[in-house]
């Protein structure tokens, strides 16, 4: 039994060390990746808003969140909702890896969003 717990403790301390070195590039990643205010508002965003939703959002036009979208998932960075056909999702939490997250353009759109996806969530109920 000692050496399966020593095993485990080994595979333990090997993970840790694994995700600090994945997230150190995963960072590395977003930073470069996300250059400006409304790259990091259209992606920290993408977890199944519409990309006109996203747009009001970040302040960007719906074809660019689209654009952006369709280039993040070929990083790495971004895939498909697995709810919406056409919807992206982020994998990764900017505020997860240390990167400030701006305030949204249109703030007063997001909570109206966010208002319409609680009750439309009650409605289904």
């Amino acid at each position: 039994m000692s050496d399966d717990m020593e095993i485990k403790d080994l595979l333990k301390e090997i993970l840790k060390w694994a995700k600090f070195e994945g997230m150190q590039k995963i960072k590395q990643v977003l930073e470069n990746t996300l250059d400006s205010d409304p790259k990091k508002l259209v992606y920290e965003s993408s977890n199944g808003l519409s990309s006109p939703e996203v747009a009001k959002i970040a302040g960007v036009d719906d074809s660019t969140v689209r654009d952006y979208w369709k280039d993040w998932a070929i990083l790495g960075i971004a895939e498909i909702h697995p709810n919406f056909k056409k919807r992206y999702r982020r994998i990764f939490s900017l505020k997860e890896v240390g990167i400030e997250v701006p305030k949204p353009k249109g703030a007063s759109e997001l909570k109206e969003i966010k208002n319409q996806e609680t009750s439309e969530g009650e409605e289904n109920e």
